[in-house]
């Protein structure tokens, strides 16, 4: 099972350059962070965690800057966001950041996706909330025609360009690989038919199992070669080592192939001694 990291940055935390090389060092497999690139002040959309919305969603750093620097200091370590709120970028600007990053990290970049939760957050964007998952998967069928083609065009209802030129290419052929965090009612299906993968979170491991299963009914359904597949699950194990290390083996029994620990807070003082613990128990 290979094991990730998924952590915000937000500019007091620690540095991404230092906390990526000391997980790197540990044998942690990925570093996956999140992003809300600009969070309205008084959202009335509930939080679908319950409660109150903490306050770490309105204070996340930018996630490519945090994965550049990332890359700068590692030579393995997969680097990935977790996830991309992809309606609310530009797709022409989106995809020169991702193959430059992947590029530069010898085709180390994992583009895990959302549409996006929270609407009042998705109008400052001008994101079609209604519609947002079919924006999406046209603003990623563009990313990879700029990725993978000399001279792309395209022509959709949000997306419309002539042909043009973005270089460099990704260091991965075809394009880093699209892996969904979605678990909403389509979420399969969208995984089965168009991206790379699944990476939900906080589900449990009998649950997630079942969905996996679903997902192989939805890849045979259309032809699909499930066993291509990229299959994450993220959230954390509650125990000692030996307990986690059994919920380790109950995911992996369930169809996951990484798991990424979802971090608390820590500060540049704590950071070391929190991935030395989350490595004790996960690696």
């Amino acid at each position: 099972m290979k094991i990730g990291l998924l952590t915000p940055f937000d500019g007091k935390n620690a540095n991404p350059a230092e906390f990526a090389r000391v997980a790197e060092s540990l044998g942690f497999e990925s570093l996956w962070v999140p992003e809300h690139p600009a969070f309205p002040a008084n959202p009335s959309t509930p939080f679908p965690g319950g409660g109150a919305i903490p306050p770490m969603y309105h204070q996340m750093a930018d996630q490519m800057v945090a994965l550049s620097m990332a890359a700068a200091v590692t030579k393995n370590l997969k680097l990935a966001t977790g996830i991309c709120l992809v309606p609310e970028h530009e797709p022409l600007a989106l995809a020169n950041q991702i193959a430059t990053l992947d590029s530069f990290s010898n085709g180390r970049f994992i583009f895990g996706i959302g549409a996006g939760w929270l609407r009042e957050e998705c109008d400052l964007f001008g994101v079609d909330f209604p519609h947002r998952w079919t924006q999406t998967a046209e603003l990623i069928a563009a990313m990879r025609a700029l990725w993978t083609e000399d001279a792309p065009s395209f022509e959709g209802k949000y997306v419309k360009f002539p042909p043009v030129k973005i270089y460099p290419k990704p260091a991965q052929k075809k394009g880093p690989p699209v892996v969904i965090g979605s678990l909403d009612k389509n979420a399969l299906k969208r995984v089965a038919k168009w991206a790379d993968g699944w990476c939900p979170i906080r589900l449990k491991a009998d649950v997630f199992k079942a969905k996996v299963e679903e997902l192989k009914r939805e890849c045979a359904a259309i032809g699909r070669d499930f066993g291509s597949l990229d299959i994450t699950i993220m959230g954390g194990i509650g125990g000692d080592r030996a307990r986690v290390q059994e919920g380790l083996k109950e995911y992996a029994a369930a169809g996951a192939q990484r798991f990424v620990v979802g971090l608390g807070e820590f500060t540049p003082a704590t950071f070391e001694s929190v991935l030395k613990k989350v490595a004790g128990l996960y690696l």
